[in-house]
C-alpha cells in the first residue's frame, strides 16, 4: 500500500495514476516503438494520445 505522500506525488504534477490491461504483444510493440525513440512504455503511451487528441482537434497544440 502506497504512503499518501506517494500518492499526492503525482497529483502535484497535475497527472493521474490508473490501471491499463493490454495484450502481451502489444505490450511488446509499445515497448520497441518506445526504445526507438527514447522514451519509457508510459512515456509513449502519454505521446500517442495526446498526439490522438490533438489531432482529433480534442485538445489544443501546446
Amino acid at each position: 500500500m502506497k504512503s499518501e505522500k506517494a500518492q499526492n506525488s503525482s497529483e502535484g504534477k497535475g497527472k493521474k495514476s490508473f490501471v491499463i490491461r493490454i495484450d502481451e504483444s502489444t505490450y511488446k510493440l509499445l515497448e520497441k516503438w518506445a526504445n526507438d525513440e527514447f522514451r519509457s512504455v508510459n512515456g509513449q503511451i502519454e505521446y500517442l494520445l495526446h498526439q490522438k487528441l490533438v489531432d482529433s482537434g480534442r485538445k489544443k497544440k501546446e
